[in-house]
């Protein structure tokens, strides 16, 4: 059964479909039959099918018109399109973070992680949360001029920027654009203070801008490190550095005097847990300072394309493993509630719990480190500014 993108009425791409009159399209309700694609196609992809987002009227049905003639697909391409943001900073007031603003270079990542989070978030712009989310980016270049303006606001009172909780900043796209880089010369200029979220080990690139931060109590980055099964990161994080890169990333980054992070999140039960503590080891020995742990979390549209993975790829754990999460959740295969979401509750979630404090205080990650300096921001001048006497 073959593929077409996601359209609307008047999408070129639905025309050249219903031109080619080999496949007919069937425009049904919502929760229609999910738009698979061929194995071959995906290559180097998460998730297996382009589904419709929630806030869509209508998805498109793949149906065979009874042609048997041959037809041979491409196999799916990185677009990126290009969107000029009128603001740039997202203040979140969720009680359970440790941040209260972020900023997000990109919309949608390569990386193909099939547990992110993020996918829904595609949605709202009615595109996939699946292979959308992965195909189709979103680059905003006009975003390091953005973010200069809005801390010079005279209101703006500085705090730690989170960056990467959403979507990586260092995916594959960021080594051509460079969105990322000007946004740190951003920060670094208003010595701003930054947190960083990556698996991408293309941040080594930017150890100049981040050691000088570092140095000054600025910057402090998160590296994640799933698993050390380099097949299971494939298959689960196929455009992520392998687990042994990632280590090897810890390790200059530290060297560069830059606080680093070891992040074993998500922990997927049945699948992953069982290598906590060496993920915690791996990170101490390249010389992470500190670590966190978050329980696989499948919000909205993941937990189908979660599910959908598990039995194209470990059919043997996949009711092990959503009974697992199941029973941190209430039954449900997520809950949403504060305080509970990240971590879930009960017997397992406390096991869990339990072993990473235990294994970080015999590693030494369990020291606190100092926060973020917020004080030595300044607003630097700019072309045409008056200059001070003092």
């Amino acid at each position: 059964m073959a593929d077409c993108d996601m359209a609307g009425p008047g999408d070129d791409a639905l025309q050249r479909g219903l031109a080619n009159v080999r496949y007919m399209f069937h425009i049904s309700p919502m929760c229609a039959a999910s738009r698979s694609i061929d194995k071959e196609r995906r290559r180097g992809r998460g998730a297996a099918s382009r589904d419709s987002g929630r806030f869509e009227k209508h998805s498109y049905e793949d149906a065979h018109d009874g042609w048997d003639i041959p037809e041979e697909l491409p196999p799916l391409r990185t677009e990126v399109s290009e969107e000029r943001p009128r603001s740039l900073i997202n203040y979140v007031r969720s009680p359970d973070l440790p941040f209260d603003r972020t900023i997000n270079p990109y919309r949608g990542c390569e990386h193909g992680c099939i547990y992110c989070f993020a996918r829904p978030s595609h949605a709202y712009l009615g595109l996939s949360p699946g292979l959308d989310f992965e195909t189709k980016l979103i680059a905003r270049p006009d975003a390091p001029k953005v973010l200069a303006r809005e801390l010079r606001a005279k209101r703006y009172a500085p705090a730690p920027l989170a960056i990467g909780t959403n979507t990586d900043p260092y995916q594959p796209i960021e080594r051509d654009r460079g969105i990322m880089r000007a946004c740190l010369e951003v920060l670094r200029d208003f010595r701003h203070p930054v947190a960083i979220v990556t698996k991408g080990t293309l941040i080594e690139r930017d150890t100049d801008i981040l050691s000088e931060m570092a140095a000054q109590g600025l910057a402090r980055v998160g590296i994640s490190v799933t698993t050390l099964d380099a097949d299971l990161a494939r298959r689960m994080e196929p455009r992520v550095p392998s687990p042994a890169r990632r280590l090897a990333t810890i390790r200059r980054l530290s060297a560069a005097g830059i606080p680093v992070r070891v992040m074993a999140s998500p922990m997927v039960p049945a699948l992953t847990d069982p290598e906590l503590e060496h993920i915690l080891q791996a990170g101490a020995e390249a010389g992470a300072v500190s670590a966190s742990w978050i329980m696989l979390r499948l919000p909205l549209e993941v937990a189908p394309l979660w599910r959908a993975w598990l039995e194209e790829h470990y059919p043997g754990r996949a009711a092990r493993v959503m009974a697992r999460l199941r029973e941190m959740h209430g039954g449900q295969d997520y809950s949403a509630q504060w305080h509970r979401r990240m971590r879930g509750e009960g017997t397992y979630a406390q096991l869990i719990a339990q072993r990473f404090d235990k294994a970080v205080r015999r590693l030494g990650l369990d020291a606190e480190q100092p926060p973020l300096r917020s004080d030595l921001f300044r607003v630097p001048p700019q072309a045409g500014d008056q200059l001070s006497l003092f």
